[in-house]
């Protein structure tokens, strides 16, 4: 009997860990330590089992299930480690020997490879067992490890480990002025209760095209349970900007039940829209996610809303049709935000 990880991808329904947590069982196994990943095309769920099967009749029994993309190789007592104290331990480390930043993100990543790149060396390459890890403006970290891809989680995970080397960074007050490319400004805040009536003459100030881009359908206001979900901040973290005494955007990071992934949104009025506000919001709110400890964040848009498509791919985002051919889903995987330029 050895220990193997095993890697696969789920579409996420209710049901499928309980498949493949059987189907090991099917097999002898006994998990040992569990985790569930967001990534490009579904989740990734990641067991460490102790299991007397063959990596290949492992991986026959996870896909006879709906396990897509499984991947087995062998680990070791090492890796039953508490992924945590682990963590942490990588973490004290880094903090007392800074210098040595490639070979912890090596471990932590469990990668057979990491290196400094620059320059034109740090464009993405269409590989996944390679990930680039940005430091500096034109200086990275390159990881390989051949055996497991890398997921959207684990660029997160690096990206924070990475922001523990650095210099601390000044505190953002909970106000924050901007000045947008044709000289205007603004304030940004946190959304609270206190800015109902604003956020009510916001959406009449809007246009019906406007509320449909943001709502899928011309909302005239915005309903009393929706203003007190968003500024719930256990479901999500919302932003207004302000000029001259009135709100004239919102912005949303809203927490989803998807493991790592977080959605967000945008509603800015029509005289304030072509300004950059939405890119200097976008960027906030994927602070934000980076900050809460997100792998990736996605919104969805109606296709003929050009605006939003050039704001999101200004983000970095990847599109993709939906089901409904009138929707298109944006990602931004949250890990790669540590060198965005500044707006």
């Amino acid at each position: 009997m050895g220990f193997l990880r095993i890697r696969t991808t789920v579409d996420e329904r209710p049901g499928r860990l309980a498949s493949l947590a059987t189907a090991l069982a099917e097999k002898g196994g006994n998990i040992l330590g569990l985790s569930v990943q967001p990534d490009t095309d579904g989740t990734v769920d990641e067991f460490v089992a102790e299991i007397p099967a063959s990596a290949e009749s492992v991986r026959e029994a996870l896909e006879a299930v709906g396990g897509r993309r499984v991947q087995v190789v062998t680990a070791t007592a090492h890796d039953l480690t508490d992924e945590p104290t682990r963590v942490l331990l990588l973490a004290a480390r880094l903090r007392s020997m800074p210098w040595r930043l490639p070979e912890i993100l090596r471990e932590l990543l469990r990668a057979d490879d990491a290196r400094w790149v620059y320059g034109a060396d740090l464009s993405d390459l269409p590989d996944p067992t390679l990930l680039t890890v940005p430091v500096a403006p034109r200086r990275a970290i390159r990881l390989r490890r051949v055996e497991l891809p890398f997921t959207l989680t684990e660029a997160a995970r690096a990206a924070a480990l990475v922001r523990l080397a650095q210099p601390p960074v000044e505190a953002q007050g909970a106000e924050r002025p901007v000045r947008l490319g044709d000289g205007s400004e603004a304030v940004i805040r946190p959304l609270t209760s206190l800015y109902r009536e604003a956020v009510r003459d916001l959406h009449e100030r809007c246009s019906p095209e406007s509320r449909r881009f943001r709502y899928f359908t011309a909302m005239p206001s915005l309903p009393p349970r929706v203003f007190e979900r968003l500024c719930d901040r256990n479901h999500g973290h919302s932003i207004v900007a302000g000029h001259d005494g009135q709100v004239v955007a919102l912005a949303n990071l809203v927490f989803t039940p998807d493991p790592g992934i977080a959605e967000m949104a945008f509603l800015v009025e029509d005289r304030w829209q072509g300004r950059g506000l939405g890119r200097v919001l976008g960027r906030m709110l994927l602070e934000e996610a980076r900050d809460l400890g997100f792998a990736e964040v996605r919104a969805s848009f109606l296709s003929d809303n050009a605006r939003m498509r050039r704001l999101l791919l200004s983000l970095g985002a990847t599109l993709a049709y939906t089901e409904d051919p009138g929707v298109i889903e944006a990602r931004i995987a949250v890990g790669v935000m540590a060198t965005a330029s500044p707006s």
